[in-house]
């Protein structure tokens, strides 16, 4: 109550049911005075944060703040009970907070199971009725936006496979790097190439996520040789390394092999074709 009731976040009240103090340590009380009549229940307050989108929450006012938050205790079916609601604007994010009472003027405790659940479908009922921007619909533009970056980060990568032909992982990653998408080498606690993070356009997302053959094992075969690979022994054990950010990282032998065989393939094919 104190955390909501907060006046550095500029806490405003914008909804009391059923309350007369004036602070958080009078409203405490009232409330405690119902929840007395319950023996049994111990959790007997009600917590909620109610999130409107940080363009929905510029344009609301406190009528409308208070409005949002008497349609979701009827979707929740908490009226008739004491809380009190307070709207913090101290950051972009403006959000409430709300207290509820759970047990009534009757003594009953309000049957909390699957809260979590059923207070997110109200809030989305409650955006809907006030023409507010819901979750679904903020989570489809994030899918939809998603969708469009790996695409481009996919048509960038098939450019520098085409034009620039790489004969290395370090050539790909200057190639890429001229298409104006920076990748990052996952190197393991071995030294070992484990594959590729692509950062584009603001975000940073692993190579089997942007498309399936843009995994390390992919990339390799779609390179046109492997120049700057060199195979050693160490402790009586082949170790493959390859040249890549002016370092020298190990690749599995398994991913050195199938590389190599699908190189040697596509010179056997063109020569064939010849």
């Amino acid at each position: 109550m104190e955390y909501g009731w907060n006046q550095e976040k500029e806490a405003e009240v914008v909804l009391r049911e059923f309350l007369h103090g004036e602070s958080p340590v009078e409203i405490t009380k009232e409330f405690e005075m119902v929840q007395e009549q319950n023996e049994h229940c111990r959790k007997n307050t009600l917590s909620f944060v109610l999130s409107p989108t940080v363009e929905d929450g510029k344009a609301l006012g406190k009528k409308e703040m208070e409005a949002l938050t008497r349609e979701f205790i009827k979707q929740m079916q908490l009226g008739e009970r004491q809380a009190i609601a307070f709207v913090h604007r101290n950051r972009e994010h403006t959000h409430i907070h709300l207290y509820v009472n759970r047990i009534d003027f009757r003594g009953t405790a309000y049957n909390d199971s699957f809260i979590g659940k059923r207070s997110q479908q109200a809030a989305e009922r409650v955006a809907e009725r006030m023409q507010l921007t819901t979750v679904k619909q903020v989570q489809f533009e994030k899918e939809f936006h998603m969708r469009e970056i790996r695409a481009e980060i996919k048509r960038r990568h098939d450019m520098a496979i085409k034009q620039l032909k790489p004969k290395s992982f370090e050539d790909y990653v200057k190639a890429m790097a001229a298409n104006k998408v920076e990748v990052i080498p996952c190197i393991n606690k071995q030294n070992k190439l484990q594959g590729f993070r692509f950062e584009f356009g603001g975000h940073n997302l692993k190579g089997s996520a942007v498309h399936r053959q843009m995994s390390l094992g992919n990339i390799g075969r779609q390179l046109s040789g492997m120049e700057g690979m060199a195979i050693t022994k160490q402790n009586g054990q082949k170790r493959i390394s390859v040249k890549l950010a002016g370092k020298v990282v190990d690749i599995t032998p398994n991913l050195a092999m199938k590389v190599a065989k699908f190189i040697i393939k596509r010179a056997i094919d063109k020569g064939i074709g010849y």
